[in-house]
């Protein structure tokens, strides 16, 4: 199978078409608005017509209730949903129920306590997004740009679909996958010159570092890290 790759917090058609033009696989939008790279419903509609069926699109919510995904659904037209909230797997399922569609959840990570709750998830989710659990005070869940300790990972069931996200970029996207074996990878401020502002070069740049890193593992048989 080969790698996944999503880059999120698109915002502008210009960024929206370098992702495209770099064959990312997902595209993904943000609703919620502490969030830098949160969209309104117009652009996210206008956004979303430009994929035109290039890459799945992926709509991001933080807690978020029917009232307000109902609206995102609409304007987006979204492929799959993107929990990064505290929702829970019996939330997971009613949204799946209301709207048809695949939902990825987001588990924050911090140590290995933290993977105690891909049992539950594992069982609902069609993905699971793995990313660096945030300060205490910060006012979202991601886009942080702040990794964790990729090894954790290392002994779950490679039968659940799951992509590595925090703290990625072009730089060190390779070191993460050859630590993971991840499927997938998700990357927002690691492609980006300012909060928000996304980078053209570094769109690529993690794009073509990620499929090399990916062609190189293929060759490769697994290995401890460092």
């Amino acid at each position: 199978m080969s790698l996944i790759v999503k880059i999120c917090g698109l915002s502008t058609p210009h960024a929206l078409d370098v992702a495209l033009g770099a064959g990312a696989d997902m595209v993904g939008f943000v609703f919620f608005p502490p969030s830098p790279r949160h969209l309104e419903f117009d652009a996210a509609r206008a956004l979303g017509k430009r994929v035109h069926g290039r890459a799945r699109k992926v709509a991001l919510t933080v807690d978020a209730e029917d009232a307000l995904l109902d609206a995102v659904v609409e304007s987006l037209q979204p492929d799959m949903l993107q929990l990064h909230g505290k929702e829970s797997p019996a939330r997971l399922s009613a949204l799946k129920r209301r709207f048809g569609l695949p939902v990825m959840k987001a588990i924050a990570v911090e140590t290995g306590a933290d993977l105690a709750a891909v049992a539950d998830y594992a069982k609902t989710a069609d993905c699971l997004l793995f990313d660096a659990r945030a300060p205490r005070e910060a006012t979202r869940p991601g886009g942080l740009g702040k990794p964790f300790d990729w090894r954790l990972l290392q002994n779950l069931d490679p039968s659940i679909p799951l992509m590595l996200s925090g703290g990625l970029d072009p730089g060190n996207v390779g070191d993460a996958l050859r630590v993971t074996r991840a499927p997938g990878v998700d990357v927002s401020s690691g492609v980006e010159r300012a909060p928000g502002e996304k980078d053209p070069d570094k769109i690529r740049a993690f794009v073509r570092a990620a499929r090399e890193a990916a062609a190189r593992l293929a060759t490769r048989p697994v290995t401890s890290p460092a």
